[in-house]
């Protein structure tokens, strides 16, 4: 129906006849001419209806807004002065023959150009959002993302590999989205939280080297960067160490990022412990970018009169650290208390502080509330130890490690961001050395902090349960701009380690044999070490394209409460459905 694409026309087609198909993205009447600015998915393209036609022209004054339209014209240069710079079509111009009206469109329930749409709104009506430049720029670019991530890993000799939808439940950190099902009554499968343990059975199967662009789906609360149904590039590799895999996956982001959007990663990427990151920055995923740095300062704390102090210096799972805000004693008490109210989210009881009008002039040139309970001696090396300079302020975090470092790890990168502190574009990190598990206070066990696959960095399963709260695992993360961007490890590949593994979490032989008895019986039968790593494909997408959420990045999202407001899913099932499937529905209690 078409000979060109509206964005594809330039002078280089002068006196052409082109046939275009598109939208009205704009109709204006100047003066008995008028013109449409026809949009279609590679641009705009000027189209002109002079009177002298009055068939075409009466038609093109009829049309409205996102009208889908087919015309034929030929292409002329803009007469000097109207000239449009910012458009790769803005040199030339279509003069219309015909204009036929494929379908008409009701009035938008907003224009394409309004940036304050309500986000319900732009899910609701996704197919008319999905028009705007921005999003169809999204969406296209992640249609690249895809193909340079295939293209590398095919020339790297991974083989794609589809692993099933519906499978069975794993521990992973979510809860699953089960699916009845009808010819097992009473038993479910689960939509994956990942294909992790298809993945490592398929480096038990030889195939040496996999990779998938998959949906998967996890049952948890949302924020900006999660959705109940998501996209990874998931790979997995056999005979390589963990710093082969991570090196191979570095050469491949900096090809990726380098052929999207033509930006330069810094090489090599840096690397960090686990503990040097929660101990420098509160955190596992530090933003590089931020100049802010926590500064422990328990041993100055301990011997102070001062309980909120003392009391977490003391305690074995306490933490007293200060955050040194440069030019910070400009922030007014509203601000301060601001901030407080903000840390208050991740558990903190309070926040600290004291300003530094004057370093030169001893406690007097200090401003803080709590001043009064502490020695000029601890005074003086706090100021010295945090590097304080004039006009300075120091927030302090007191409490269980764990809180301080969520506290001032959240409070570190809202006041880069409230004070513009990022310096540099992009800051990719790799995160190593993790501990294997972290204790469960509330169930008084053991969990995961990757998941139970996990290899240890120890040789015996003795070493393993001998001290499982010191034992480091094989795993690495990446971070960027202080976001994870994918996160793997080197996998347990003996059934001894692995039954161990499980143990330590709570999980006996027996439940791990109903659990995962496909898996321990594969690595029976010449498992080879393997590791791999999962890249989260939106979250890729919505960094390169400046987005602040990964809805902004794909085609049809769900909201915050996990729903589609375009297609109103979930909705209730038939009770023809629920009878096939034997599921008779409680009555749930009415919401408070």
């Amino acid at each position: 129906m078409r000979s060109h694409y509206c964005g594809q026309l330039n002078s280089s087609l002068l006196d052409r006849e082109v046939e275009l198909c598109g939208w009205v993205h704009k109709r204006r009447d100047h003066g008995g001419i008028i013109f449409i600015d026809l949009r279609d998915r590679e641009g705009i393209a000027q189209i002109v209806f002079d009177p002298d036609r009055p068939e075409p022209f009466a038609i093109a004054d009829s049309v409205r807004n996102e009208y889908v339209l087919r015309i034929t014209g030929k292409i002329r240069q803009r007469p000097e002065g109207t000239m449009n710079k910012d458009l790769p079509t803005g040199e030339i111009e279509v003069l219309a023959q015909t204009i036929e009206i494929l379908n008409k469109a009701r009035t938008p329930p907003f224009q394409l150009d309004d940036e304050n749409v309500a986000d319900d709104t732009r899910l609701r009506y996704r197919y008319i959002d999905l028009r705007r430049p921005q999003m169809l720029h999204n969406m296209r670019l992640r249609a690249r993302v895809a193909r340079i991530l295939r293209n590398y890993l095919d020339e790297k000799g991974f083989i794609e590999i589809e692993t099933p939808m519906l499978t069975k439940a794993t521990p992973e950190g979510a809860r699953d989205y089960l699916v009845p099902s009808r010819t097992h009554a009473g038993s479910f499968f689960a939509l994956p939280q990942s294909p992790q343990l298809f993945k490592q059975l398929l480096m038990m199967s030889g195939m040496d080297r996999y990779y998938q662009i998959v949906r998967c789906f996890r049952d948890e609360d949302l924020r900006a960067d999660r959705q109940p149904e998501f996209t990874q590039l998931d790979i997995e590799t056999s005979f390589m160490d963990e710093t082969q895999i991570t090196a191979i996956m570095e050469e491949m982001i900096i090809k990726l990022f380098k052929e999207a959007i033509d930006a330069d990663l810094p090489t090599p990427f840096s690397r960090m412990t686990y503990a040097e990151a929660i101990y420098r920055f509160g955190n596992d995923r530090p933003d590089l970018r931020n100049p802010l740095e926590l500064t422990e300062v328990s041993d100055l704390m301990k011997e102070v009169e001062f309980k909120v102090f003392s009391g977490p210096a003391t305690m074995p799972d306490g933490r007293v650290a200060a955050l040194r805000v440069p030019g910070g004693a400009k922030l007014s008490r509203k601000e301060i208390d601001d901030y407080t109210n903000y840390v208050a989210n991740f558990g903190a009881r309070g926040l600290a502080y004291i300003k530094v009008n004057d370093i030169n002039a001893g406690t007097e040139g200090l401003q803080s509330p709590v001043l009064k309970f502490l020695p000029e001696s601890i005074i003086k090396l706090l100021l010295e130890r945090t590097t304080a300079q004039t006009g300075d302020l120091i927030f302090f975090g007191a409490d269980k490690a764990r809180v301080v470092n969520d506290a001032l790890g959240a409070l570190r990168n809202r006041l880069a961001a409230d004070m513009n502190l990022l310096q540099g574009q992009w800051r990719p990190l790799w995160i190593v050395d993790f501990p294997m598990f972290e204790y469960n206070e509330d169930e008084k066990r053991w969990d995961a902090l990757h998941h139970p696959f996990t290899a240890p960095q120890v040789n015996t399963t003795a070493e393993l349960e001998a001290d499982p709260g010191q034992c480091l695992s094989r795993a690495y993360d990446l971070v960027l701009n202080g976001i994870e961007m994918g996160g793997g490890s080197v996998r347990i590949n003996t059934p001894d380690m692995q039954r161990t593994a499980l143990r330590l979490l709570g999980i006996d032989d027996q439940a791990a044999d109903e659990k995962f008895g496909f898996l321990i019986n594969a690595l029976d039968y010449g498992c080879p070490p393997h590791g791999g790593i999962a890249f989260g494909l939106d979250r890729l997408v919505m960094m390169m394209t400046g987005s602040d959420s990964i809805r902004d990045v794909i085609a049809f999202p769900k909201t915050q409460t996990a729903s589609c407001p375009l297609t109103s899913a979930p909705s209730p099932a038939s009770p023809k459905q629920l009878r096939e499937l034997g599921i008779k529905l409680a009555k749930l209690p009415k919401q408070e």
